[in-house]
Protein backbone atom coordinates (compact mmCIF):
# COMPACT_ATOMS: atom_id res chain seq x y z
CA UNK A 1 0.00 0.00 0.00
CA UNK A 2 2.81 2.53 0.78
CA UNK A 3 4.66 1.72 -2.65
CA UNK A 4 0.73 2.62 -4.19
CA UNK A 5 0.47 5.66 -2.33
CA UNK A 6 4.13 7.08 -3.06
CA UNK A 7 3.48 6.53 -6.89
CA UNK A 8 0.35 8.55 -6.52
CA UNK A 9 2.11 11.11 -4.56
CA UNK A 10 4.29 11.63 -7.59
CA UNK A 11 1.73 11.59 -10.09
CA UNK A 12 0.33 14.30 -8.28
CA UNK A 13 3.18 16.27 -8.20
CA UNK A 14 2.51 16.50 -11.29
CA UNK A 15 -1.17 16.14 -12.47
CA UNK A 16 -2.43 18.49 -14.78
CA UNK A 17 -2.24 20.72 -17.48
CA UNK A 18 -0.51 23.66 -15.71
CA UNK A 19 3.08 24.40 -14.51
CA UNK A 20 3.08 23.75 -10.95
CA UNK A 21 3.16 27.26 -8.57
CA UNK A 22 6.89 26.74 -7.08
CA UNK A 23 7.97 26.03 -10.75
CA UNK A 24 6.47 28.96 -12.55
CA UNK A 25 7.73 30.89 -9.66
CA UNK A 26 11.46 29.79 -10.46
CA UNK A 27 10.99 30.42 -13.75
CA UNK A 28 9.99 34.08 -13.60
CA UNK A 29 13.11 34.52 -11.08
CA UNK A 30 15.79 32.73 -12.86
CA UNK A 31 19.22 34.68 -13.87
CA UNK A 32 19.31 35.13 -17.51
CA UNK A 33 22.07 33.00 -18.90
CA UNK A 34 24.77 35.12 -19.65
CA UNK A 35 24.82 37.66 -16.81
CA UNK A 36 26.96 40.69 -16.78
CA UNK A 37 28.57 39.74 -13.26
CA UNK A 38 27.73 36.92 -10.44
CA UNK A 39 23.82 37.17 -9.12
CA UNK A 40 23.76 36.83 -4.76
CA UNK A 41 22.32 33.49 -3.89
CA UNK A 42 22.11 32.54 -0.55
CA UNK A 43 23.13 29.29 0.98
CA UNK A 44 20.14 26.83 1.73
CA UNK A 45 19.94 24.88 5.51
CA UNK A 46 18.59 21.64 5.30
CA UNK A 47 17.95 19.06 8.33
CA UNK A 48 18.80 15.67 6.74
CA UNK A 49 17.63 15.70 2.87
CA UNK A 50 18.79 17.60 0.31
CA UNK A 51 18.80 17.58 -3.20
CA UNK A 52 20.42 20.37 -5.89
CA UNK A 53 20.10 20.81 -9.05
CA UNK A 54 20.15 22.71 -12.61
CA UNK A 55 16.14 23.21 -12.33
CA UNK A 56 13.60 24.13 -10.26
CA UNK A 57 11.61 21.02 -11.31
CA UNK A 58 14.13 18.36 -11.59
CA UNK A 59 15.30 19.52 -7.51
CA UNK A 60 11.38 19.75 -6.18
CA UNK A 61 11.11 16.34 -8.01
CA UNK A 62 13.75 14.67 -6.18
CA UNK A 63 12.95 16.35 -2.63
CA UNK A 64 9.49 14.83 -3.35
CA UNK A 65 11.02 11.60 -3.64
CA UNK A 66 13.07 11.98 -0.31
CA UNK A 67 10.11 13.16 1.60
CA UNK A 68 7.99 9.89 0.47
CA UNK A 69 10.54 7.70 1.89
CA UNK A 70 13.07 6.88 -1.13
CA UNK A 71 16.68 7.09 -1.21
CA UNK A 72 19.10 9.34 -3.12
CA UNK A 73 19.41 6.27 -5.53
CA UNK A 74 15.67 6.87 -6.12
CA UNK A 75 15.71 10.13 -6.22
CA UNK A 76 18.60 10.08 -8.75
CA UNK A 77 16.60 8.30 -11.56
CA UNK A 78 13.71 11.16 -11.50
CA UNK A 79 16.35 14.05 -11.00
CA UNK A 80 18.09 13.12 -14.48
CA UNK A 81 14.68 12.00 -16.34
CA UNK A 82 13.18 15.09 -15.50
CA UNK A 83 16.35 17.31 -16.14
CA UNK A 84 16.15 15.08 -19.36
CA UNK A 85 13.09 17.01 -20.47
CA UNK A 86 13.31 20.47 -19.09
CA UNK A 87 17.11 21.30 -19.54
CA UNK A 88 17.58 18.59 -22.27
CA UNK A 89 20.81 20.76 -23.96
CA UNK A 90 23.07 19.62 -21.32
CA UNK A 91 22.03 16.00 -20.38
CA UNK A 92 19.46 13.24 -20.74
CA UNK A 93 18.93 9.48 -21.25
CA UNK A 94 20.56 9.76 -24.50
CA UNK A 95 23.99 10.64 -23.28
CA UNK A 96 26.19 9.89 -20.33
CA UNK A 97 27.17 10.12 -16.47
CA UNK A 98 29.74 9.55 -14.01
CA UNK A 99 28.48 8.57 -10.28
CA UNK A 100 30.47 8.93 -7.36
CA UNK A 101 28.46 7.69 -4.40
CA UNK A 102 28.64 7.52 -0.28
CA UNK A 103 26.80 5.07 1.20
CA UNK A 104 25.31 6.06 4.53
CA UNK A 105 25.66 2.51 5.89
CA UNK A 106 28.70 1.18 5.23
CA UNK A 107 30.52 4.79 5.31
CA UNK A 108 32.44 3.56 1.68
CA UNK A 109 32.81 5.46 -1.53
CA UNK A 110 32.16 4.33 -5.03
CA UNK A 111 31.58 5.43 -8.41
CA UNK A 112 29.90 3.97 -11.53
CA UNK A 113 30.94 4.29 -14.90
CA UNK A 114 28.30 5.14 -17.07
CA UNK A 115 30.77 7.25 -19.79
CA UNK A 116 29.48 6.37 -23.65
CA UNK A 117 31.63 3.63 -25.32
CA UNK A 118 32.42 4.03 -29.40
CA UNK A 119 30.75 1.84 -31.69
CA UNK A 120 32.47 -1.36 -32.84
CA UNK A 121 32.61 -0.36 -36.12
CA UNK A 122 34.59 3.09 -35.46
CA UNK A 123 37.52 3.25 -36.71
CA UNK A 124 41.02 5.42 -35.66
CA UNK A 125 40.10 7.80 -38.85
CA UNK A 126 36.45 8.60 -37.73
CA UNK A 127 36.73 12.30 -37.52
CA UNK A 128 39.32 12.27 -40.43
CA UNK A 129 38.29 14.08 -43.56
CA UNK A 130 39.12 12.51 -46.95
CA UNK A 131 41.90 14.51 -47.13
CA UNK A 132 42.79 12.88 -43.95
CA UNK A 133 42.71 16.06 -41.54
CA UNK A 134 41.08 16.56 -39.12
CA UNK A 135 36.95 17.02 -39.57
CA UNK A 136 35.77 20.81 -38.44
CA UNK A 137 33.99 20.49 -34.69
CA UNK A 138 30.46 21.15 -35.58
CA UNK A 139 31.04 19.06 -39.07
CA UNK A 140 31.83 16.13 -36.53
CA UNK A 141 29.01 16.76 -34.37
CA UNK A 142 25.63 17.22 -35.90
CA UNK A 143 24.98 14.27 -37.17
CA UNK A 144 25.17 10.36 -36.50
CA UNK A 145 29.11 10.11 -36.74
CA UNK A 146 29.45 11.46 -33.34
CA UNK A 147 26.67 9.46 -31.55
CA UNK A 148 28.13 6.84 -28.61
CA UNK A 149 26.60 4.32 -27.25
CA UNK A 150 24.38 6.05 -23.80
CA UNK A 151 25.33 5.13 -20.53
CA UNK A 152 22.92 6.96 -18.14
CA UNK A 153 19.85 4.27 -17.92
CA UNK A 154 22.48 1.38 -17.46
CA UNK A 155 23.95 3.82 -14.21
CA UNK A 156 20.01 4.32 -13.00
CA UNK A 157 19.58 0.83 -13.09
CA UNK A 158 23.30 -0.20 -11.46
CA UNK A 159 22.55 2.43 -8.38
CA UNK A 160 18.82 1.90 -8.12
CA UNK A 161 19.40 -2.01 -7.83
CA UNK A 162 21.59 -1.62 -5.10
CA UNK A 163 20.30 1.36 -3.14
CA UNK A 164 16.80 1.84 -4.40
CA UNK A 165 14.04 1.40 -2.03
CA UNK A 166 11.19 2.56 -4.25
CA UNK A 167 9.87 0.93 -7.20
CA UNK A 168 11.68 1.50 -10.64
CA UNK A 169 8.33 2.05 -12.69
CA UNK A 170 6.86 4.48 -10.24
CA UNK A 171 10.39 6.94 -10.52
CA UNK A 172 9.50 7.45 -14.14
CA UNK A 173 6.31 8.94 -13.23
CA UNK A 174 6.96 12.78 -12.56
CA UNK A 175 8.71 13.11 -15.52
CA UNK A 176 6.19 11.08 -17.81
CA UNK A 177 3.55 12.78 -16.30
CA UNK A 178 5.49 16.42 -16.84
CA UNK A 179 5.97 15.82 -20.74
CA UNK A 180 2.43 15.09 -21.47
CA UNK A 181 0.96 18.17 -19.50
CA UNK A 182 3.72 20.08 -20.61
CA UNK A 183 5.89 22.77 -18.76
CA UNK A 184 7.18 26.54 -19.31
CA UNK A 185 10.43 26.76 -21.23
CA UNK A 186 12.93 28.34 -19.02
CA UNK A 187 14.73 31.56 -19.84
CA UNK A 188 18.27 29.77 -19.92
CA UNK A 189 16.85 26.58 -23.03
CA UNK A 190 14.86 29.51 -24.99
CA UNK A 191 18.39 31.16 -25.16
CA UNK A 192 20.30 28.66 -25.82
CA UNK A 193 17.69 27.38 -28.72
CA UNK A 194 17.85 30.97 -30.56
CA UNK A 195 21.95 31.03 -30.12
CA UNK A 196 21.59 27.35 -32.01
CA UNK A 197 18.54 27.82 -34.16
CA UNK A 198 20.70 27.29 -37.30
CA UNK A 199 21.86 23.91 -36.64
CA UNK A 200 18.58 22.80 -34.72
CA UNK A 201 17.19 24.43 -37.57
CA UNK A 202 18.37 22.22 -39.75
CA UNK A 203 17.49 18.83 -38.18
CA UNK A 204 14.24 17.50 -39.02
CA UNK A 205 13.55 16.10 -35.16
CA UNK A 206 14.70 19.23 -33.24
CA UNK A 207 13.17 21.63 -35.72
CA UNK A 208 9.82 20.00 -35.04
CA UNK A 209 10.66 19.95 -31.19
CA UNK A 210 11.94 23.41 -30.51
CA UNK A 211 10.76 25.72 -33.08
CA UNK A 212 7.12 27.32 -33.26
CA UNK A 213 4.38 27.03 -35.65
CA UNK A 214 5.47 29.42 -37.41
CA UNK A 215 9.19 28.04 -37.47
CA UNK A 216 10.62 30.79 -34.72
CA UNK A 217 12.73 29.14 -31.66
CA UNK A 218 10.57 28.81 -29.01
CA UNK A 219 10.42 31.62 -26.49
CA UNK A 220 11.18 31.77 -22.71
CA UNK A 221 7.69 31.03 -21.36
CA UNK A 222 6.38 28.55 -24.06
CA UNK A 223 4.73 25.29 -23.09
CA UNK A 224 6.72 22.37 -24.23
CA UNK A 225 4.97 18.99 -24.37
CA UNK A 226 6.22 15.76 -25.24
CA UNK A 227 4.39 13.04 -25.59
CA UNK A 228 7.38 10.42 -26.78
CA UNK A 229 9.67 11.38 -24.21
CA UNK A 230 5.78 10.46 -21.78
CA UNK A 231 5.75 6.84 -23.87
CA UNK A 232 9.88 6.11 -23.71
CA UNK A 233 9.85 6.45 -20.07
CA UNK A 234 6.69 4.50 -19.20
CA UNK A 235 7.73 1.92 -21.26
CA UNK A 236 11.35 1.40 -19.58
CA UNK A 237 9.34 1.90 -16.32
CA UNK A 238 7.33 -1.04 -16.91
CA UNK A 239 9.98 -2.76 -18.54
CA UNK A 240 13.28 -2.14 -17.21
CA UNK A 241 16.17 -0.45 -18.59
CA UNK A 242 16.46 -3.82 -21.10
CA UNK A 243 14.01 -1.65 -22.74
CA UNK A 244 16.09 1.04 -23.52
CA UNK A 245 19.15 -1.20 -25.20
CA UNK A 246 16.41 -3.36 -27.15
CA UNK A 247 13.62 -3.29 -29.21
CA UNK A 248 11.55 -0.20 -30.19
CA UNK A 249 13.74 2.77 -28.68
CA UNK A 250 16.70 0.86 -29.57
CA UNK A 251 15.71 0.40 -32.53
CA UNK A 252 14.69 4.37 -32.65
CA UNK A 253 18.15 5.65 -31.95
CA UNK A 254 19.79 2.99 -34.77
CA UNK A 255 17.93 4.33 -37.25
CA UNK A 256 18.46 8.32 -36.11
CA UNK A 257 22.14 7.21 -35.65
CA UNK A 258 22.69 5.71 -39.27
CA UNK A 259 19.85 7.22 -41.46
CA UNK A 260 21.08 10.75 -41.37
CA UNK A 261 21.07 11.84 -44.99
CA UNK A 262 24.93 13.81 -44.69
CA UNK A 263 26.63 12.53 -41.54
CA UNK A 264 25.46 8.79 -40.78
CA UNK A 265 27.13 7.19 -37.86
CA UNK A 266 28.21 3.49 -37.28
CA UNK A 267 25.96 2.53 -33.89
CA UNK A 268 23.99 -0.73 -34.29
CA UNK A 269 21.82 -2.85 -31.94
CA UNK A 270 24.71 -4.74 -30.60
CA UNK A 271 26.71 -1.76 -29.11
CA UNK A 272 23.88 -0.86 -27.21
CA UNK A 273 22.51 -4.50 -26.13
CA UNK A 274 26.34 -4.88 -25.25
CA UNK A 275 26.72 -1.78 -23.40
CA UNK A 276 27.73 -1.88 -19.58
CA UNK A 277 27.94 0.60 -16.48
CA UNK A 278 31.11 -0.71 -15.12
CA UNK A 279 32.37 -0.11 -10.81
CA UNK A 280 35.29 1.77 -11.31
CA UNK A 281 37.50 2.96 -8.05
CA UNK A 282 37.40 5.95 -7.02
CA UNK A 283 40.60 8.68 -7.28
CA UNK A 284 41.00 9.97 -3.29
CA UNK A 285 44.06 12.50 -2.69
CA UNK A 286 44.74 13.73 0.71
CA UNK A 287 43.95 17.63 0.94
CA UNK A 288 44.90 19.43 4.63
CA UNK A 289 42.70 17.08 7.12
CA UNK A 290 40.65 16.12 4.16
CA UNK A 291 40.41 13.04 1.32
CA UNK A 292 39.40 14.29 -2.11
CA UNK A 293 37.34 11.67 -3.93
CA UNK A 294 36.44 11.62 -7.27
CA UNK A 295 36.24 9.86 -10.74
CA UNK A 296 38.93 8.17 -12.35
CA UNK A 297 39.57 7.17 -16.02
CA UNK A 298 38.01 7.81 -18.16
CA UNK A 299 37.17 10.68 -16.42
CA UNK A 300 40.28 13.07 -16.06
CA UNK A 301 38.71 14.94 -13.64
CA UNK A 302 39.74 13.17 -10.41
CA UNK A 303 43.10 12.94 -11.07
CA UNK A 304 43.09 16.70 -12.63
CA UNK A 305 41.78 17.99 -9.22
CA UNK A 306 43.83 15.54 -7.21
CA UNK A 307 47.12 16.76 -8.97
CA UNK A 308 46.01 20.52 -8.71
CA UNK A 309 45.66 19.93 -4.80
CA UNK A 310 48.21 18.17 -4.29
CA UNK A 311 50.62 20.68 -6.27
CA UNK A 312 49.33 23.73 -4.15
CA UNK A 313 49.23 21.77 -0.64
CA UNK A 314 52.66 22.82 0.38
CA UNK A 315 51.98 26.51 0.21
CA UNK A 316 49.89 28.53 2.20
CA UNK A 317 46.53 29.42 0.38
CA UNK A 318 44.69 30.60 3.37
CA UNK A 319 47.45 33.14 4.37
CA UNK A 320 47.10 34.24 0.73
CA UNK A 321 43.74 34.85 0.61
CA UNK A 322 41.23 34.76 -2.54
CA UNK A 323 42.39 38.74 -3.57
CA UNK A 324 46.09 38.12 -3.83
CA UNK A 325 47.79 37.41 -7.08
CA UNK A 326 50.22 35.12 -6.12
CA UNK A 327 47.88 32.65 -4.84
CA UNK A 328 46.09 32.93 -8.15
CA UNK A 329 49.79 32.49 -9.53
CA UNK A 330 49.83 29.06 -7.52
CA UNK A 331 46.51 27.99 -8.91
CA UNK A 332 46.76 28.65 -12.50
CA UNK A 333 49.84 27.22 -12.92
CA UNK A 334 49.05 23.94 -10.94
CA UNK A 335 46.20 23.58 -12.86
CA UNK A 336 48.65 24.45 -16.21
CA UNK A 337 51.05 21.34 -14.96
CA UNK A 338 47.72 18.82 -14.16
CA UNK A 339 46.36 19.90 -18.02
CA UNK A 340 50.30 18.92 -19.23
CA UNK A 341 49.75 15.50 -17.44
CA UNK A 342 46.38 14.80 -18.09
CA UNK A 343 46.81 15.73 -22.13
CA UNK A 344 49.73 12.78 -22.53
CA UNK A 345 48.46 9.86 -20.32
CA UNK A 346 44.70 9.84 -19.15
CA UNK A 347 42.32 7.98 -21.28
CA UNK A 348 40.15 4.93 -20.82
CA UNK A 349 42.26 2.83 -18.61
CA UNK A 350 40.37 -0.45 -20.79
CA UNK A 351 42.37 0.23 -23.41
CA UNK A 352 45.73 2.27 -22.23
CA UNK A 353 48.09 2.12 -19.48
CA UNK A 354 47.80 4.96 -17.07
CA UNK A 355 50.96 6.04 -14.79
CA UNK A 356 50.27 4.56 -11.48
CA UNK A 357 51.98 7.68 -9.92
CA UNK A 358 50.02 10.65 -11.19
CA UNK A 359 48.82 11.41 -7.73
CA UNK A 360 52.28 9.89 -5.96
CA UNK A 361 53.07 12.24 -2.92
CA UNK A 362 56.80 12.26 -4.03
CA UNK A 363 56.03 12.52 -7.50
CA UNK A 364 53.60 15.78 -7.61
CA UNK A 365 56.63 17.51 -4.62
CA UNK A 366 58.75 17.21 -7.33
CA UNK A 367 56.74 18.73 -9.80
CA UNK A 368 55.56 21.89 -7.05
CA UNK A 369 58.82 22.80 -6.95
CA UNK A 370 57.93 24.70 -10.36
CA UNK A 371 56.02 26.45 -8.80
CA UNK A 372 58.66 28.55 -6.46
CA UNK A 373 58.91 31.27 -8.04
CA UNK A 374 57.57 34.68 -8.24
CA UNK A 375 56.56 35.06 -11.79
CA UNK A 376 54.40 33.09 -13.84
CA UNK A 377 55.18 29.48 -15.39
CA UNK A 378 57.41 29.84 -18.61
CA UNK A 379 56.03 27.59 -21.26
CA UNK A 380 59.45 25.63 -21.43
CA UNK A 381 58.42 24.39 -17.61
CA UNK A 382 54.95 23.48 -18.29
CA UNK A 383 55.14 20.22 -20.22
CA UNK A 384 53.84 17.05 -18.69
CA UNK A 385 56.14 15.36 -16.16
CA UNK A 386 57.09 11.65 -16.00
CA UNK A 387 55.05 9.96 -13.24
CA UNK A 388 55.83 6.62 -12.12
CA UNK A 389 54.48 3.70 -14.27
CA UNK A 390 53.92 0.07 -13.76
CA UNK A 391 55.06 -0.48 -17.34
CA UNK A 392 56.75 2.68 -19.18
CA UNK A 393 55.06 3.70 -22.77
CA UNK A 394 55.91 6.16 -25.10
CA UNK A 395 52.91 8.83 -25.34
CA UNK A 396 52.52 12.34 -27.39
CA UNK A 397 50.43 14.66 -26.31
CA UNK A 398 46.55 14.71 -27.63
CA UNK A 399 43.58 17.19 -27.94
CA UNK A 400 39.99 16.51 -27.78
CA UNK A 401 37.51 19.48 -28.04
CA UNK A 402 35.85 18.78 -24.81
CA UNK A 403 33.17 21.36 -25.15
CA UNK A 404 30.84 21.85 -22.39
CA UNK A 405 27.50 20.95 -22.28
CA UNK A 406 26.50 19.38 -19.11
CA UNK A 407 24.77 19.05 -15.62
CA UNK A 408 25.58 18.40 -11.81
CA UNK A 409 23.93 17.72 -9.38
CA UNK A 410 23.95 16.83 -5.61
CA UNK A 411 21.00 14.65 -3.39
CA UNK A 412 21.62 13.62 0.60
CA UNK A 413 18.99 11.37 1.93
CA UNK A 414 18.20 11.05 5.36
CA UNK A 415 20.20 7.80 5.88
CA UNK A 416 23.48 9.79 4.57
CA UNK A 417 23.99 8.14 1.43
CA UNK A 418 25.12 10.76 -0.61
CA UNK A 419 25.18 11.16 -4.62
CA UNK A 420 27.28 13.57 -6.77
CA UNK A 421 26.70 12.95 -10.42
CA UNK A 422 27.66 14.40 -13.42
CA UNK A 423 25.62 14.23 -16.67
CA UNK A 424 26.18 14.69 -19.74
CA UNK A 425 25.22 15.15 -23.90
CA UNK A 426 28.38 16.81 -24.20
CA UNK A 427 27.61 19.75 -26.33
CA UNK A 428 24.57 21.50 -26.24
CA UNK A 429 21.91 19.48 -27.86
CA UNK A 430 24.62 17.07 -28.10
CA UNK A 431 23.97 15.44 -31.70
CA UNK A 432 21.24 17.74 -32.57
CA UNK A 433 19.37 14.29 -33.41
CA UNK A 434 15.91 13.28 -31.15
CA UNK A 435 14.79 9.71 -31.05
CA UNK A 436 11.94 8.62 -29.30
CA UNK A 437 11.49 11.79 -27.51
CA UNK A 438 14.90 12.41 -26.49
CA UNK A 439 17.91 14.20 -27.96
CA UNK A 440 21.13 12.11 -28.18
CA UNK A 441 25.31 12.63 -27.58
CA UNK A 442 27.92 13.85 -29.18
CA UNK A 443 30.45 12.21 -26.87
CA UNK A 444 32.65 10.78 -29.69
CA UNK A 445 33.77 14.23 -30.05
CA UNK A 446 35.89 13.66 -27.01
CA UNK A 447 38.12 11.66 -28.31
CA UNK A 448 40.99 12.86 -29.98
CA UNK A 449 40.11 14.00 -33.92
CA UNK A 450 43.64 12.73 -34.90
CA UNK A 451 44.63 9.52 -33.69
CA UNK A 452 48.97 9.77 -34.49
CA UNK A 453 51.17 12.68 -34.41
CA UNK A 454 54.81 11.59 -36.09
CA UNK A 455 53.60 8.16 -36.32
CA UNK A 456 52.85 8.03 -32.71
CA UNK A 457 49.41 6.69 -31.38
CA UNK A 458 47.54 9.56 -29.10
CA UNK A 459 46.16 8.10 -25.94
CA UNK A 460 42.58 9.24 -26.21
CA UNK A 461 42.31 8.16 -29.85
CA UNK A 462 39.01 6.46 -31.36
CA UNK A 463 38.74 2.91 -30.92
CA UNK A 464 35.92 0.54 -30.74
CA UNK A 465 34.01 -0.08 -27.60
CA UNK A 466 36.35 2.67 -26.17
CA UNK A 467 35.20 5.21 -23.89
CA UNK A 468 36.39 8.81 -24.52
CA UNK A 469 38.01 10.98 -22.16
CA UNK A 470 35.88 13.03 -20.23
CA UNK A 471 36.63 15.74 -17.59
CA UNK A 472 33.26 15.33 -15.47
CA UNK A 473 34.64 15.41 -11.72
CA UNK A 474 31.72 14.33 -9.40
CA UNK A 475 33.55 14.69 -6.16
CA UNK A 476 32.85 13.95 -2.51
CA UNK A 477 35.09 14.89 0.00
CA UNK A 478 35.46 13.03 3.19
CA UNK A 479 36.95 13.99 6.94
CA UNK A 480 37.33 11.88 9.49
CA UNK A 481 35.59 8.58 7.65
CA UNK A 482 32.49 11.07 7.09
CA UNK A 483 31.32 13.44 4.71
CA UNK A 484 32.30 16.83 4.22
CA UNK A 485 31.48 18.23 0.92
CA UNK A 486 29.77 17.26 -2.10
CA UNK A 487 29.85 18.86 -5.17
CA UNK A 488 30.95 19.04 -9.08
CA UNK A 489 30.13 20.90 -12.33
CA UNK A 490 29.09 21.37 -15.81
CA UNK A 491 32.30 23.50 -18.33
CA UNK A 492 34.13 20.94 -20.74
CA UNK A 493 37.62 20.87 -19.91
CA UNK A 494 36.88 24.03 -17.43
CA UNK A 495 35.51 21.85 -15.25
CA UNK A 496 38.56 20.37 -13.28
CA UNK A 497 39.55 24.43 -12.47
CA UNK A 498 35.63 25.08 -11.57
CA UNK A 499 36.00 22.04 -9.00
CA UNK A 500 39.19 22.82 -7.84
CA UNK A 501 39.13 26.04 -7.30
CA UNK A 502 35.48 26.12 -5.26
CA UNK A 503 37.12 23.23 -2.79
CA UNK A 504 40.12 25.79 -2.85
CA UNK A 505 37.58 28.15 -1.17
CA UNK A 506 35.67 25.88 0.86
CA UNK A 507 39.03 24.28 2.59
CA UNK A 508 41.77 27.23 2.47
CA UNK A 509 39.34 30.56 2.59
CA UNK A 510 36.86 28.80 4.82
CA UNK A 511 33.73 30.32 2.24
CA UNK A 512 30.37 28.97 2.88
CA UNK A 513 29.30 26.35 0.06
CA UNK A 514 27.45 29.35 -2.00
CA UNK A 515 30.36 31.63 -1.57
CA UNK A 516 32.78 29.06 -3.24
CA UNK A 517 30.32 28.24 -5.73
CA UNK A 518 30.05 32.18 -6.30
CA UNK A 519 33.52 33.14 -6.39
CA UNK A 520 34.45 34.44 -9.91
CA UNK A 521 36.41 32.11 -11.85
CA UNK A 522 40.12 31.71 -12.60
CA UNK A 523 41.22 29.20 -15.37
CA UNK A 524 45.12 28.37 -16.80
CA UNK A 525 44.91 25.38 -18.68
CA UNK A 526 47.18 25.58 -21.49
CA UNK A 527 49.18 28.86 -20.91
CA UNK A 528 46.20 31.56 -21.43
CA UNK A 529 45.03 32.70 -17.96
CA UNK A 530 41.08 33.60 -18.16
CA UNK A 531 39.32 35.23 -15.74
CA UNK A 532 35.75 35.55 -15.53
CA UNK A 533 34.44 38.24 -17.12
CA UNK A 534 32.13 41.06 -15.49
CA UNK A 535 33.34 39.89 -12.49
CA UNK A 536 36.06 41.19 -9.92
CA UNK A 537 38.00 38.67 -11.38
CA UNK A 538 38.96 41.14 -13.92
CA UNK A 539 39.96 43.38 -11.32
CA UNK A 540 43.25 40.96 -11.17
CA UNK A 541 44.17 41.14 -14.83
CA UNK A 542 46.55 43.19 -15.05
CA UNK A 543 48.55 42.10 -11.90
CA UNK A 544 48.50 38.82 -13.99
CA UNK A 545 49.66 40.11 -16.89
CA UNK A 546 52.49 41.81 -14.92
CA UNK A 547 53.59 38.35 -13.56
CA UNK A 548 54.02 37.19 -17.05
CA UNK A 549 50.97 35.64 -17.69
CA UNK A 550 48.37 36.02 -21.41
CA UNK A 551 45.41 36.91 -19.30
CA UNK A 552 41.82 36.91 -20.86
CA UNK A 553 38.53 38.54 -20.24
CA UNK A 554 35.90 36.10 -20.72
CA UNK A 555 32.85 34.33 -20.29
CA UNK A 556 32.85 31.39 -18.01
CA UNK A 557 29.20 29.19 -17.50
CA UNK A 558 29.96 26.97 -14.68
CA UNK A 559 27.09 25.60 -13.30
CA UNK A 560 28.37 24.35 -9.75
CA UNK A 561 26.38 22.60 -7.40
CA UNK A 562 27.52 21.85 -3.97
CA UNK A 563 26.17 20.37 -0.14
CA UNK A 564 28.38 20.95 2.60
CA UNK A 565 27.70 18.46 5.75
CA UNK A 566 28.41 21.05 8.69
CA UNK A 567 29.35 20.04 12.31
CA UNK A 568 25.93 20.02 13.81
CA UNK A 569 24.67 17.25 11.56
CA UNK A 570 22.45 19.53 8.98
CA UNK A 571 23.28 20.48 5.51
CA UNK A 572 24.21 23.58 3.05
CA UNK A 573 23.61 23.84 -0.19
CA UNK A 574 24.57 26.17 -2.52
CA UNK A 575 23.41 26.13 -6.55
CA UNK A 576 25.75 28.32 -9.31
CA UNK A 577 24.48 31.83 -9.49
CA UNK A 578 25.03 31.59 -13.81
CA UNK A 579 22.81 29.19 -13.95
CA UNK A 580 19.04 28.59 -12.88
CA UNK A 581 19.37 25.98 -10.24
CA UNK A 582 18.47 25.58 -6.79
CA UNK A 583 18.95 23.93 -3.50
CA UNK A 584 16.00 22.54 -1.77
CA UNK A 585 15.39 20.64 1.27
CA UNK A 586 13.83 19.48 4.87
Amino acid sequence: MRTHLLGAALVALWAGTSTPAFAQQAADTVAPEAPTGVEAKTAVRARSQMVVAANPLAAEAGLQVLREGGSAADALVVVQTVLGLVEPQSSGIGGGAFLVWHDGATGTITTIDGRETAPLAATPDLFLGADGKPLGFFEAVVGGRSVGTPGVMRLMETIHGSHGKLPWAALFEPAATLAEAGFAVSPRLATLIAEDAERLGGQPSTRAYFFDASGEPLEAGARLANPDYADTLRLIGRSGADAFYQGPIAQAIVDAVSGHPTNPGRLSLADLAAYEAKDREPVCMPYREYDVCGMGPPSSGGLAVGQTLGLLSGFDLGTLGPSDPQGWRLFGDATRLAFADRGRYIADADFVDIPKGLLDSDYLAARAELLKRETALPAELAGPGEPPWDKAELRIDGFGPDVPATTHFVIVDADGNVASMTSSVENAFGARLMAAGFLLNNQLTDFSFAPEENGEAVANRVEPGKRPRSSMAPTIVMKNGKPAFALGSPGGSTIIPYVAQTLMALIDWRMDMQEAISLPHFANRFGRYEVEAGTTAEALADDLTALGYDVRATAMNSGLHGVAFLDDGTLEGGADPRREGVAVGD
